[in-house]
């Protein structure tokens, strides 16, 4: 696609992403509008994928290791074609598919169930080496939260990946430097972040998050890489597109109610 139509989408996902929160009354709308644009350019210009055949042997798979900003991932899903859009009204209703974190015993193109915050990654290395083993060319992404890199989880997968060469893993870092209750610096700061990354043996690029030329380009560039997984660093804003969410970390896991939701969606259109 075009990076117009990617824009497009992008746009259309954000207001898609309120309704599901305002009609949930909860959820995590802060972290979902800061990594939509580089889930839509994963699943509308780069990844391998068959939404009539999400279980095909040759897809590349996304692990959403930030699992509670499912709603993105919902969102990309339903206009991806994988179930209807109308289901995502159902957002943590009960007995509902779209549960508040990935499930993927219920739902078509989820491939992990995550949301213990440090586990996706070492999913998504399993996956990479399970593909290695099998010689099989398909890749995996792994979206991460900057949050989640305090955890020692991500570290013992970080180690382990460039042991095994997993040159067909590849980790987008949605650096929007603020979690559930503070900034990332006055938590536990994560500085140098890319030194540490590259101490571990991955290639590693930084980029601007919602520029889609740049993630187009670091996607692109990830793939030619030998030997060595990537990791983007993608320098983002939490609540992106919405002015009264944007960098405030009160929106991590707040929910807007109606009104709230009818001015962030006019925001949006306006912004598109």
């Amino acid at each position: 696609m075009e990076i117009s139509q990617l824009r497009g989408i992008a746009n259309e996902l954000r207001v898609d992403i309120i309704r599901m929160l305002v009609e949930a009354g909860s959820g995590h709308p802060g972290g979902s509008l800061s990594c939509i644009d580089m889930l839509v350019t994963l699943f509308f210009h780069k990844m391998r994928h068959r939404p009539a055949d999400p279980n095909w042997a040759d897809r590349d798979r996304l692990v959403l290791s930030k699992g509670h900003c499912v709603p993105a991932l919902y969102a990309v899903l339903a206009k991806a074609g994988y179930f209807s859009r109308e289901e995502l009204l159902s957002l943590r209703k009960l007995n509902s598919r779209l549960q508040g974190h990935p499930d993927r015993n219920r739902l078509p193109g989820i491939e992990a169930s995550t949301g213990s915050l440090g586990q996706g990654l070492s999913v998504a290395l399993g996956m990479a080496l399970a593909g290695k083993v099998s010689k099989k060319e398909y890749r995996v992404y792994c979206v991460n939260s900057d949050g989640e890199c305090q955890a020692g989880q991500i570290w013992e997968a970080a180690m382990a990946a460039p042991k095994f060469k997993l040159d067909n893993l590849c980790v987008l870092l949605d650096y929007n430097k603020i979690q559930l209750s503070g900034e990332i610096k006055d938590i536990m700061d994560l500085e140098p972040l890319l030194d540490k990354w590259r101490a571990f043996n991955w290639h590693t690029l930084e980029i601007a998050g919602h520029d889609f030329a740049a993630i187009i380009q670091a996607l692109e560039a990830a793939e030619k890489i030998k030997q060595n997984p990537t990791m983007i660093l993608c320098h983002t804003t939490k609540g992106k597109g919405v002015s009264f969410m944007e960098g405030k970390w009160e929106w991590h896991g707040k929910a807007p109610n109606r009104e709230e939701g009818e001015r962030a969606i006019k925001e949006i259109l306006a912004g598109a």
